[in-house]
């Protein structure tokens, strides 16, 4: 640390008697902002503030939680959190792509589940770590990254992500509950998934992790009634044959896309859920709660996802449950001609479990929009809680029909701008900042003058853009680079480069910017 930085943090703790160790992140709570305050006073805003109050509905939004409202005890919900929003038919149909999307086998499928999800749940653990220290969500942690100004972009493909993984979540289980009963329309599933995700969102953090606490049991219950069926009936074909060749590797590499968009798709809201966590949380917890909860969960259900499809290899029944109606027949195949009415029970029961995978973006996503602006934050959270679920029943009832090819394009496209999120806000924090909580200072959050410029951000996330072109494989585009990366459909290498452009043009700039406006 330069002698101006030491001045300056020294400085700071003679000005504030809280701070209690810079260095390791015990800050003070300057610009925090009790749950009170927000319904104080005579405006519109504050008396919808007192009234949601009396229903016990959360009322800060993206305000920072000052240290002794950081009251949540449970270390636990950190981990079921991930591993209930994980446990759902969302993680098993991104397995269940292998086959039919990109013409894999088990084997090279499983390794590149296990080692994808690997990679792409670490930004996820590392930022939950951020909430409790500092009191702040995950979109206005950014600013530290991307500045005041240059988060609202950030917060704007979060929004988009936010909503369109709610509205393929939804679709998703409307199609079990059409595989059950095919008199089912697909905007009744919607609607009913969609408003139950409602109910426990409107009510805010204490409530979805409450929910996510237990609603993992049966979830698991049934994915392993249906491992243990279908092992029974024998269709699992592991000997499928490994492709070798530059078709293999490039139905790898866009499998791989796919499976890391989802795993760190989390990254954007991981702050979000430790934020009440006590101010000496201990850090290391925190990463293997967090860890834990999303490895072995994203592991189990794409992997069985990934078997199932094998047996579309060899089994007529299930390739036309899965053309008729995708994932939800696939599963549907499996369970009901051999447990009955009991089998259509749990496939209903697994369409239900896609609540649990859209609370964090329900949730979420109204944070992100108060970062927008101050009027967008002088809306209750509340309110963009329901705007946005209006919004996301509005995409997903005309694009029930096209789930599979929104699915995948869509898990590429979340994956490319997460990678650049990725490239720039990981190079500053390990080095600008040395890879310490002492090189921030929380309380400077709402302080645009204090923050970084966010030019720098701003070129790489363009630069990222470029790589994540170049090395793109979807149907609609190829880049050249990915062209380079298969046989016919080339592979997908967009997340890659998109990284890599982004970290490496943030290192220079922002060494240039820092020295121009030292900060």
């Amino acid at each position: 640390m330069s002698l101006s930085n030491s001045s300056s943090d020294t400085a700071r703790k003679e000005e504030d008697p809280y701070i209690v160790d810079c260095d390791v992140g015990y800050v003070n709570d300057a610009n925090a902002v009790h749950g009170q305050e927000l319904a104080e006073g005579k405006t519109f805003y504050a008396k919808l503030q007192r009234f949601a109050g009396r229903f016990g509905v959360e009322q800060r939004g993206i305000e920072r939680v000052p240290s002794d409202e950081r009251t949540d005890s449970s270390m636990s919900q950190v981990g079921t959190l991930w591993f209930s929003a994980n446990m759902v038919v969302s993680s098993f149909a991104i397995g269940a792509l292998a086959l039919p999307v990109f013409d894999l086998g088990f084997v090279d499928s499983a390794l590149t589940i296990i080692f994808v999800n690997l990679l792409g749940i670490m930004p996820v653990c590392l930022f939950s770590m951020f909430g409790p220290r500092f009191g702040l969500r995950q979109m206005v942690l950014s600013r530290f990254y991307f500045g005041y100004y240059g988060v609202k972009l950030i917060a704007v493909f979060n929004i988009l992500a936010c909503v369109g993984w709610a509205a393929v979540n939804v679709i998703v289980g409307a199609q079990f509950f059409h595989a059950v009963n095919s008199d089912v329309p697909g905007w009744a599933g919607i609607l009913v998934i969609a408003i139950a995700t409602l109910g426990i969102c409107t009510f805010g953090y204490r409530i979805v992790h409450a929910y996510e606490k237990w609603s993992w049991i049966p979830m698991f219950v049934i994915f392993l009634i249906v491992l243990g069926t279908f092992a029974h009936s024998g269709e699992f074909n592991s000997l499928l044959p490994l492709k070798t060749g530059p078709s293999e590797a490039g139905g790898i590499l866009s499998f791989a896309a796919s499976v890391f968009g989802f795993a760190t798709g989390w990254t954007s809201y991981a702050a979000d859920y430790t934020v009440y966590q006590p101010v000496d949380r201990s850090r290391r917890s925190i990463f293997i709660y967090t860890f834990v909860g999303l490895f072995t969960s994203l592991c189990f259900t794409e992997l069985l996802g990934a078997a199932i499809s094998t047996a579309m290899a060899n089994n007529e029944a299930y390739l036309v449950a899965y053309d008729e109606a995708h994932i939800g027949g696939l599963l549907a195949e499996v369970l009901v001609p051999r447990l009955g009415r009991f089998g259509e029970f749990c496939v209903v029961l697994l369409g239900l479990s896609i609540i649990g995978n859209n609370c964090p973006n329900a949730y979420s996503v109204s944070l992100s929009l108060q970062v927008l602006s101050e009027k967008t934050q002088h809306v209750p959270r509340f309110v963009w809680t329901l705007i946005s679920t209006a919004v996301y029943i509005a995409i997903a009832i005309p694009g029930y029909d096209n789930f599979e090819d929104a699915l995948e394009s869509f898990m590429l496209i979340i994956g490319y701008w997460l990678a650049i999120y990725e490239g720039v806000s990981l190079t500053e924090h390990f080095v600008f900042r040395r890879g310490s909580f002492g090189g921030y200072h929380p309380e400077d959050y709402c302080e645009p003058d204090k923050l970084p410029p966010g030019m720098a951000a701003m070129a790489a996330f363009c630069m990222g853009i470029l790589g994540a072109i170049l090395g793109m494989a979807q149907q609609w585009f190829t880049g050249p680079i990915g062209k380079l990366c298969g046989g016919e459909f080339g592979g997908d290498v967009g997340f890659e480069l998109a990284f890599a452009f982004a970290a490496v043009t943030y290192l220079g700039l922002r060494a240039f910017e820092k020295g121009c406006f030292g900060r």
